[in-house]
């Protein structure tokens, strides 16, 4: 099933977005969809499994989406929900 057809998995508290995210110019809001329904993105079986057990036990959540040109970004939900942070890797 699309990630666009999936339900949210969890809170995402405040979102926010670094200075060199938003520089991208790019529609953020889809990736953090995806990132909501738990399309973890471009992450390894194991990292993505992380983030299921993550969902379970209330730890931080991390997805990984390549964007085109080399250009990359992280999505950040905390452990304890409150916020999701929108990040270039070397950001991070």
């Amino acid at each position: 099933m699309p990630y666009h057809m999936m339900r949210p998995r969890f809170p995402l508290g405040r979102t926010v977005a670094t200075p060199g995210a938003i520089a991208l110019a790019i529609d953020l809001a889809s990736y953090m969809r995806r990132h909501h329904s738990g399309d973890w993105g471009d992450l390894c079986d194991e990292d993505k499994q992380a983030n299921e057990e993550a969902l379970v036990h209330g730890l931080r959540i991390l997805s990984h989406y390549k964007l085109g040109g080399g250009r990359r970004i992280y999505i950040i939900t905390e452990a304890d929900r409150s916020s999701t942070c929108v990040l270039l890797p070397e950001e991070y």
